[in-house]
């Protein structure tokens, strides 16, 4: 029940009285479905003040619309825009599919169901000490107005400690630049180093959000093959003349492999020796199961003087909640300035209210407790997820990324087809994310998840078990299951 502004509502006086022309105006702003389906209209002495009518104008108007259907009188509440419009206005025409409520595709709800990649478990988010904090800044006056470029500086010193005991980077609070979430953080380190024709080493698959950067800037992409249980061929980006290199050396995504130290050191003699860059995506570092995490690239390339040549990205939408939207890039100091101008250019300053009650959240420790704790939880789900694989699958499906981060990524070679068991699983509220959507070779064809898929002689699927309750597992993977096997001739 939105309470509905008068606005631009005008009353045209000639050729009509009053009454009439304000009640043609009224019913107008209902016809098309500008004043939408239970809102609230204005108050009749405001009304009338606004248009400077009387205020028996504006009632008799709305007794019409009363009347006829098209508004409705709640005692002591006021009045609405009918809930069923009359039959006569619905034979004149609907208003714009485009002024209606979104549909269900795009509800929240939908895009975080079953199985949806990159979404943290929402249900174990602390709200109560995240509210605490918000409340706390809310009062700060001189949070009000406008702030750095670069972000609040207490957020910027407590990430530049905390990246400094979790992931040995080595950077002053003036070399981070808060973001709108990795996204933007980047999009911000990509045009710092690249330009137009310029050309990216990049994983594939890959981060599909990465290679729309890329494109969208005219940069070439030349892909970095990203083998089954293996990962990149460290070689090839040794021998490679593009100017920069996307890695997401903890968690490979969506293939789950890792770079251990002596693959990461290779990387950054390449750069020192060949003056390139490298922008590390640093996902999912801090959700390691199977063996503790390796030093970022950052921090290494600090130890033998080289982190002038790499850009380190990060984001809380993992080990948060996606909605937060703050992520931040850690920059060489000659590349800072020259970031704060681009995300001028971009958005101008972040939020600043949000930034200060995380820069608490971090530094009373809230952030590190729930991080710990959703490790554990994590370590379970997906120990659950390699279960219930096992007992519905059995060996049609194979398990292929490590013990790692907030999804599972799988293959098979015989049966369905990644786009029919998506949708399927979409039919059954679940989603499933094909392998193909990550392959940047597929975009080169008009149906490009299918053409990718078709290159190799297997299929591929990522599983997110990040917001599903572990109890819910077995059932759901049981679902995928038989949905997967429903029709052994679809190929």
């Amino acid at each position: 029940m939105i309470p509905i502004d008068s606005g631009d509502l005008r009353v045209e006086r000639q050729g009509s009285h009053l009454q009439q022309a304000l009640y043609l105006a009224i019913r107008d702003k209902i016809m098309h479905g500008l004043w939408s389906n239970q809102g609230r209209l204005p108050a009749t002495r405001k009304l009338a003040e606004e248009l400077a009518v009387s205020r028996n104008t504006v009632t008799a108007a709305y007794e019409q619309l009363c009347a006829e259907g098209y508004i409705e009188s709640r005692r002591g509440a006021g009045f609405y825009v009918a809930v069923e419009l009359p039959e006569h206005y619905l034979a004149s025409g609907k208003p714009d599919a485009s002024l209606q409520e979104v549909s269900d595709e795009e509800q929240p709800e939908k895009i975080n169901q079953a199985f949806a990649p990159g979404v943290p478990d929402l249900q174990q988010f602390p709200l109560v000490l995240w509210q605490k904090q918000l409340q706390r800044q809310l009062v700060r006056k001189n949070a009000l107005g406008n702030q750095s470029i670069k972000g609040c500086l207490e957020l910027r010193v407590a990430i530049a400690h905390y990246l400094a005991t979790s992931r040995s980077v080595q950077c002053t609070a003036e070399q981070i630049v808060i973001t709108s979430g990795a996204q933007q953080a980047l999009t911000i380190a990509t045009l710092c180093v690249m330009g137009c024709g310029d050309r990216l080493l990049m994983e594939e698959p890959g981060y599909t959000q990465m290679r729309k950067v890329a494109t969208l800037f005219g940069i070439e992409i030349e892909r970095l093959p990203v083998q089954v249980k293996q990962g990149i061929n460290v070689q090839q980006v040794c021998q490679s003349t593009c100017r920069a290199v996307y890695l997401t050396p903890s968690n490979q995504y969506p293939m789950g492999t890792t770079l251990n130290t002596e693959q990461r050191l290779q990387i950054i003699d390449w750069v020192r020796e060949k003056q390139r860059w490298i922008i590390e995506d640093d996902y999912d570092s801090e959700f390691q199961f199977a063996h503790r995490p390796y030093t970022s690239l950052q921090g290494l390339a600090a130890q033998v003087g080289e982190a002038q040549q790499v850009i380190y990205v990060g984001s809380f939408s993992k080990v948060m909640f996606n909605g937060l939207r703050l992520g931040y890039v850690v920059l060489p100091k000659a590349l800072v300035e020259k970031a704060c101008t681009i995300k001028d250019a971009l958005t101008g300053d972040s939020p600043t209210h949000t930034q200060l009650a995380l820069a608490q959240f971090i530094a009373e420790g809230d952030l590190m407790r729930h991080i710990r704790k959703m490790r554990r939880i994590y370590k379970q789900k997906h120990q659950q997820m390699v279960e219930s694989i096992a007992r519905h699958f059995a060996s049609e499906l194979e398990i292929i990324s490590q013990a790692a981060g907030l999804h599972i990524t799988v293959r098979w070679w015989q049966g369905i087809t990644e786009q029919e068991w998506v949708r399927r699983a979409k039919e059954n509220g679940i989603i499933v994310r094909p392998l193909s959507y990550y392959e940047h070779s597929a975009y080169e064809h008009s149906s490009y998840e299918q053409s990718a898929e078709q290159q190799r002689d297997w299929h591929g699927a990522v599983l997110g078990f990040g917001n599903v309750r572990i109890e819910d597992i077995d059932d759901k993977v049981a679902l995928l299951a038989s949905l997967f096997k429903a029709d052994s001739a679809v190929t």
